[in-house]
């Protein structure tokens, strides 16, 4: 693994770390970005995004993959002002900002993801977080290289207090996209653990398996290359790396707790980002050094050499003993009838 410095001033914005493949087989270049949002400012933060995607397709990557909530942030060390039975007028203010900065799906901001999809050539795989009326999402949104949007995935189980900030994805939400570089889906920071739901995944026969996180700790690199070798997939892991100074000051933005012990320049998140081969291979990273585009050549030849050992929905399931059922239909609050009943009067008339 070689890094390749950032030429100054006017090359790209961070270092590369660069993991070469087999040139003898199919491969597709990837590259997984770790960088800060600009905290509140969804349009700098879009910006910022185009200059990385660019800077990742001058590397020639076919695919890359952006951090949770990269669009509309991660609100790291907030509370929101809540406390059980009360919350603040300063964490509902806070709420209120957070809710501006996010983004609707299908909205401008997705037209303008897509249109640099389609610009770099690129298939993207973009952190956001999605303003669905007042109730918020952490979603991963995805674009073809001809700068179509492919669809989404809602968090299905937001982590300890990310639950009274964020709404709980359904079923209807859990995509694995067929494409010429292979078949690409997402979980979301813990929602790797839920092992039912990274089995759905192998059921829909995913090849490259995105990561998007928030969890920088020494021991997610476990998962991810538990998670390589139980899918024989490739894992393609996305963190921020953010210093204290990457969010608004205090007292606009408090982390709690810690506040007094952080400087500007205090890291808050050190990333860890990374790329694993279906072979528990480390391929690329993990990176703890900075903000950086960490990239490695996919031998998609890998996959079907680690199946061969262990097919966790194939050979080596026991379907008569262990199944699973997924309820992959919208699960709406409300439901009104006459919808459907203008629905089946459709029907008729065909």
């Amino acid at each position: 693994m070689s890094i390749v410095p950032a030429p100054q001033p006017d090359g790209p914005l961070f270092a590369e770390v660069d993991m070469g493949g087999d040139a003898s087989a199919p491969t597709v270049r990837a590259t997984v970005v770790q960088a800060s949002t600009i905290f509140y400012d969804t349009p700098a933060t879009l910006d910022k995004a185009e200059r990385l995607l660019a800077e990742a397709a001058g590397y020639g990557s076919q695919l890359v993959v952006f951090p949770e909530a990269f669009i509309g942030g991660y609100p790291r060390g907030s509370n929101f002002g809540v406390t059980i039975g009360n919350r603040t007028a300063k964490g509902k203010e806070d709420f209120r900002k957070y809710h501006a900065s996010a983004i609707d799906v299908p909205g401008p901001e997705i037209e303008r993801l897509a249109a640099m999809a389609g610009k770099y050539k690129v298939y993207l795989v973009m952190g956001v977080i999605e303003r669905d009326g007042y109730t918020l999402y952490c979603t991963v949104v995805f674009f073809d290289s001809q700068g179509r949007f492919l669809g989404k995935h809602r968090k299905i189980m937001p982590t300890a207090l990310e639950r009274i900030i964020w709404g709980f994805g359904d079923g209807s939400t859990i995509p694995v996209f067929e494409t010429p570089i292979g078949k690409i889906g997402a979980a979301i920071c813990w929602e790797n653990k839920m092992p039912l739901l990274r089995t759905a995944m192998y059921a829909k026969g995913i090849e490259i398996y995105c990561a998007p996180t928030a969890d920088s700790r020494d021991v997610w690199q476990a998962s991810m290359t538990h998670i390589a070798l139980e899918g024989g997939c490739f894992v393609l892991s996305a963190n921020q790396f953010c210093r204290r100074k990457d969010y608004p000051p205090p007292p606009e933005y408090l982390f709690s707790g810690t506040e007094d012990e952080l400087n500007p320049d205090s890291v808050v998140c050190a990333g860890g980002s990374v790329i694993i081969s279906p072979s528990g291979a480390i391929l690329a990273g993990p990176n703890y050094d900075g903000e950086a585009l960490i990239s490695a050549d996919l031998d998609m030849g890998e996959i079907a050499r680690a199946k061969f050992d262990f097919d966790v929905v194939g050979h080596y399931s026991r379907p008569e003993v262990l199944s699973l059922i997924v309820r992959d239909h919208p699960a709406k609050p409300v439901t009104f009838t006459s919808a459907s009943e203008k629905t089946e009067d459709a029907h008729k008339l065909l």
